[in-house]
């Protein structure tokens, strides 16, 4: 079997798996997340919820990311795929080091991870979308690095709506005419729903710092196979 033909094998059993639920354990911590959430004061929520689509959209448009980007025609696939991989294991080391960091110095340093891993993961997803030869400049190329991260941060329902977005992705594009159209309030709202138990964690005083560098190499570990796949099955136009 030649490298393509195991990168095809492996984006049909991540099809797969998109459509599976969640299991049970995880469907427990979502209800254990749920009791915590309510409990935290809404101004803590709404500054979090503000934060959150305040950094993305920064991110998203800030000219020194996107300008940086120049997106790579000519390579063949396991190539492009040594790149992704090299970059995986950089922001893994990076948002480790960042989430011990953050994790060490409590409540107001665990809040400050929110939008200092939201940009390393959407500078992260510019950079696999530039490596698999898209030009991020494009706004439906940034439509689509925002799904992605839906895919990968979201739970059951909502993961496999995400998921099937981006598989019809000619007709889930067509819906746009700016991303400015995009749901931002459910994007962030997914997004804390999936992270928010890891994050609330990460505040306790002197456990803070270990679930901070776990949690936040996680995070990336799964948004690294998440952007592969989404990519190949681009590249791919597997059915």
């Amino acid at each position: 079997m030649d490298y393509e033909q195991l990168a095809r094998k492996e984006c049909f059993d991540w099809q797969k798996k998109m459509m599976k639920r969640s299991s049970a354990f995880s469907r427990a911590a979502n209800s254990v997340q749920k009791k915590i959430n309510d409990k935290i004061p809404q101004k803590v929520h709404d500054v979090i919820t503000k934060s959150v689509k305040g950094v993305v959209k920064t991110v998203m448009f800030g000219s020194e990311i996107t300008t940086k980007q120049s997106p790579i025609k000519e390579m063949s696939l396991y190539k492009r795929e040594e790149l992704v991989k090299q970059i995986i294991t950089n922001y893994k080391r990076l948002a480790t080091i960042e989430g011990a960091g953050t994790g060490a110095g409590g409540l107001w340093w665990g809040l400050a991870d929110f939008p200092m891993l939201l940009t390393l993961k959407i500078k992260f997803l510019y950079e696999v979308a530039s490596i698999y030869g898209f030009d991020v400049k494009d706004y439906r190329e940034r439509l689509y690095v925002l799904h992605v991260f839906q895919v990968a941060f979201s739970n059951d329902k909502k993961r496999m709506a995400a998921f099937l977005k981006l598989k019809n992705w000619p007709e889930t594009v067509s819906h746009y005419s700016t991303i400015e159209e995009l749901d931002w309030q459910e994007f962030q709202q997914d997004y804390r729903d999936y992270i928010d138990l890891v994050k609330l964690l990460q505040i306790i005083p002197g456990f803070g710092a270990i679930v901070g560098a776990v949690g936040n190499y996680r995070f990336l570990n799964e948004l690294g196979k998440t952007a592969m796949n989404a990519y190949r099955m681009r590249l791919f136009d597997l059915d």
